[in-house]
């Protein structure tokens, strides 16, 4: 019977909702929107802190604010969000993923390259 109710819940936690909505970083230091583009779903830097927006520029990338910085963000079987991260003060885009973990928080990962320079943000709901 247990192992039945699991199953039958698997598809539930697979089609979980995308993580729309405004979202702040940790340092409370950007916003990002959320919102579908296309088939995925995208994270747009709607407001950036002076600070963020200089250690940006030093990464040579263009202004912070109005940059996608989570792009083509696609649903796994298992509920992560697999996409594109830009990293701006990095001047580079990585793979990365995210996923809810609940209402208001959000749990993104990346890594440079094949596991080395990996990095865990926790993101806060903030509408």
């Amino acid at each position: 019977m247990a192992a039945a109710t699991i199953a039958a819940l698997l598809p539930i936690a697979a089609s979980a909702a995308a993580p729309k909505g405004v979202w702040t970083n940790p340092r409370k230091t950007v916003r990002v929107q959320f919102q579908p583009c296309g088939d995925a779903i995208c994270g747009k830097v709607i407001a950036a802190t002076p600070q963020a927006e200089a250690d940006a520029q030093r990464g040579g990338g263009a202004p912070l604010v109005g940059a996608m910085l989570f792009q083509d963000f696609r649903q796994n079987e298992t509920g992560l969000w697999n996409g594109s991260v830009l990293v701006p003060d990095l001047g580079q885009t990585i793979t990365g993923t995210i996923r809810q973990v609940d209402a208001n928080t959000l749990v993104g990962e990346g890594c440079v390259f094949a596991n080395i320079g990996c990095r865990t943000q926790t993101w806060t709901r903030v509408k």
